[in-house]
């Protein structure tokens, strides 16, 4: 035991001295503005400010993006509604191709219209036609979330690069430079580290927000699925007796073969 708190006193003294000489030598933080604080970690902590604002701009365009509104707007349901229920299955497809009432659900409903108009068994494909176009759509929305997981993955690593480079930048002054002084070992040690904190501080949040957003994607697809099944049992409640899909498929009605013989 004696040995041991020996071997202890030994190894802590120089430490604590180098410690204490540090702490009184370095020189206080006051005039030091949050400006000087952020250029100090030089080009890649410049970088990582710039993915802090591009997060900012991505959360703002991702919250106008993901919402129910934006996705089912309430008169596009109406108006498709109303259609699908008349049973005119090629001005729902047509309403659902116009230029103003582009959304995900007319999207998944003009891909799933469009399918059963071309297929021989017309509208009994109309709930696969739409689980799929679903899918696809949802998958695409998922994917718009993936450059906030981007930089929420390489902001720590870029300040991590950039406290790596500021050691080896430290360490080589202090190797060629006659005697070691400990403030300016301090000091060279927090400028590095101010990148890893850059990092961080943007690390944190959009890690955050890309769970936020997943989830709210997750959230909004069950809703809309919801939606999707009440509008598919509006057509498909009038179909008529007998289980024939309505205009045979959906299908433009033959030809009238007048003046031919």
């Amino acid at each position: 035991m004696s040995f041991v708190s020996g071997a202890l006193a030994q190894f802590s003294a120089p430490a604590w001295t180098l410690l204490a000489q540090t702490t009184a030598a370095t020189p206080p933080n006051e005039g030091k503005t949050l400006l000087q604080h952020i250029l100090s970690g030089g080009p890649i902590g410049i970088v990582i400010i710039l993915l802090s604002f591009t997060a900012v701009l991505m959360a703002v365009w991702l919250v106008a993006e993901i919402r129910l509104p934006r996705l089912a707007p309430p008169r596009v349901v109406e108006g498709l509604d109303r259609l699908l229920a008349a049973n005119d299955v090629r001005g729902a497809l047509a309403f659902c191709q116009a230029e103003e009432n582009r959304c995900l659900l007319t999207g998944m409903f003009a891909a799933a219209l469009t399918r059963c108009l071309r297929s021989p068994f017309g509208l009994l494909e109309l709930r696969s036609a739409l689980e799929e176009a679903g899918q696809e759509r949802f998958a695409r929305l998922q994917r718009k979330t993936d450059p906030m997981g981007l930089i929420a993955a390489v902001a720590p690593m870029l300040g991590l690069l950039g406290t790596v480079v500021g050691l080896v930048g430290a360490f080589e002054t202090l190797s060629v430079s006659e005697g070691v002084r400990p403030e300016a070992l301090a000091s060279s040690i927090s400028v590095a580290l101010i990148t890893t904190v850059l990092g961080l501080i943007v690390a944190i949040p959009a890690t955050a927000l890309h769970s936020f957003f997943r989830n709210r994607v997750d959230a909004l697809a069950q809703n809309v699925a919801e939606l999707t099944e009440e509008l598919a049992a509006r057509i498909q409640s009038s179909k008529p007796a007998g289980g024939q899909s309505p205009t045979p498929a959906g299908r433009a009605p033959a030809p009238t073969t007048a003046g031919a013989r």
